[in-house]
Formats: C-alpha cells, structure tokens, sequence
C-alpha cells in the first residue's frame, strides 16, 4: 500500500503541474502567430488538385514499383 501512496501523490501534485504545462506548451505552439504559413498548407493538403494517374515521367516512380510487385507476386 506504500508504493500506491506514494504514486498517489505524485500524481495529484507533480504529475498534474507537468500535465498542465505541456498543455499550456500545446496551446502556445497550436495557436503561436508565426506558425501560421505552415498551418494553412498543411489546412490545404486535403483540397490539392493532383494526378490520379501515373504520368511513367520518373524512373524510380512509385507507381512502377506497385506495380512490379503485383505482377511478381
């Protein structure tokens, strides 16, 4: 029963300070003004107009090396 004391109390005192803090740290970093270019491309990635298909433009596409591995296995 010590040993559950004791975490006990870490856990209602040290514990929830570093909580605490890592998520005033989150917040900080979420909303931090200087990181906003990298938020609104990352907002974008979903609405990006890209090929479906495979223009065979590259020589180590990936496209290519799915499709080897479908057509030897």
């Amino acid at each position: 029963m010590q040993t559950y004391t004791l975490l006990r109390e870490f856990a209602d005192s040290w514990f929830l300070i570093a909580m605490f803090c890592f998520f005033i740290g989150t917040c900080l970093y979420a909303f931090w003004p200087g990181l906003r270019a990298s938020r609104d491309a990352a907002a974008q990635i979903p609405l990006r107009d890209e090929p479906t298909a495979c223009t065979n433009d590259c020589a180590n596409c990936a496209c290519k090396s799915i499709l080897k591995e479908l057509e030897d296995g």
